[in-house]
């Protein structure tokens, strides 16, 4: 009965002791979940983002990167949206594999839409943007990048919506863009979406598959169309400097013909003045070195006969009539 007894006191003993540290234990523990608890509020804001903090589920404020505290779960909860992160929609196709080669899955119920002289184009185009204001981000729309995808479907279809099917496929695709662009930018602000719209980039345009092989002739015919243009216009630059050249020396020709005759009429008229002043001062005496000078040219390519006048009715006239010929120029 004494051995149960002191077995008894010792169990007590230990048992006491065992409770006190289970005690101390259980205080230890709750000591560091609570310090565990309190330094979840810490947190740290990367350099492209920034931290938004909701209270009870209401906005309180945003914070900048570096690092950070804020109550606990569920007082206090922390969001932090990437701000430089520039973002990306795919309208038309889905990229399934960058590749190489890239694998993409093409949807016509996005891509199809009417120009406006009511052909129908497929357009396949991505769109870009970031966070402008983090708030209106997370608050003022429930789906950024489903909205994004519609308001941008929306624009895209208004604008092809306003061209014809030639500018879509050929020389108006960068007018497309921008005008997508400020219309799209225009409806997220309506939206109050926070979001800043980058690029509107058109992938591919085209017409859909069963009227593909009618567009290409028609392209072939403008390419077609475009060469005889040019070709045209090489054959004029070319025969236009030609024709100006011809023309210049033609031009240059005729002033040198006119100069010259100028001179030679000048020339003459003084000639006949010096003449006519001679004249006058030895009337008798001009006429008579004119008269000279002219039987010097007449006479200087005849033959000429000379002879004696008591010979001349003798041998002569029996000769008569002379050869024909005999005073032509040719002797």
């Amino acid at each position: 009965m004494y051995d149960n007894e002191f077995e008894g006191k010792v169990i007590n003993i230990y048992g006491s002791r065992f409770l006190r540290f289970l005690k101390k234990l259980g205080y230890f523990l709750f000591i560091v979940v609570l310090a565990i608890y309190f330094l979840s509020g810490v947190y740290i804001v990367g350099p492209d983002e920034v931290g938004v903090i909701r209270r009870l589920g209401s906005f309180v404020g945003s914070v900048p990167p570096g690092i950070h505290y804020h109550l606990p779960y569920p007082f206090e909860s922390i969001t932090k949206p990437k701000i430089t992160e520039v973002k990306r929609v795919e309208i038309g196709f889905r990229t399934i594999h960058p590749g190489p080669p890239p694998r993409y899955d093409f949807k016509p119920e996005e891509s199809l839409m009417l120009t406006g002289d009511e052909n129908i184009v497929s357009c396949q185009y991505i769109v870009q943007y970031r966070i402008a204001d983090p708030y209106r981000y997370l608050f003022a729309i429930k789906n950024p990048e489903v909205a994004v995808k519609s308001a941008a479907e929306a624009a895209m279809r208004e604008v092809v919506g306003k061209k014809t099917i030639d500018e879509v496929l050929t020389v108006g695709r960068a007018e497309i863009q921008e005008e997508t662009l400020a219309l799209l930018q225009e409806i997220l602000d309506r939206y109050d979406a926070g979001l800043k719209v980058i690029a509107v980039q058109l992938q591919d345009v085209q017409p859909p598959q069963e009227v593909t092989s009618a567009f290409k002739d028609v392209a072939s015919a403008r390419e077609d169309k475009a060469r005889f243009i040019n070709e045209a216009q090489a054959y004029r630059n070319q025969i236009i400097p030609q024709a100006r050249g011809e023309a210049a020396q033609i031009i240059t020709e005729a002033e040198a013909f006119r100069e010259t005759r100028i001179r030679e009429a000048e020339g003459d008229a003084n000639r006949f003045l010096k003449l006519l002043q001679e004249y006058r001062l030895g009337r008798e005496i001009t006429r008579t070195r004119l008269r000279l000078e002219t039987l010097e040219k007449a006479l200087s390519k005849p033959k000429k006969f000379i002879f004696d006048e008591e010979k001349m009715a003798q041998e002569i006239l029996p000769l008569l009539p002379l050869q024909e010929g005999v005073f032509s120029s040719d002797e």
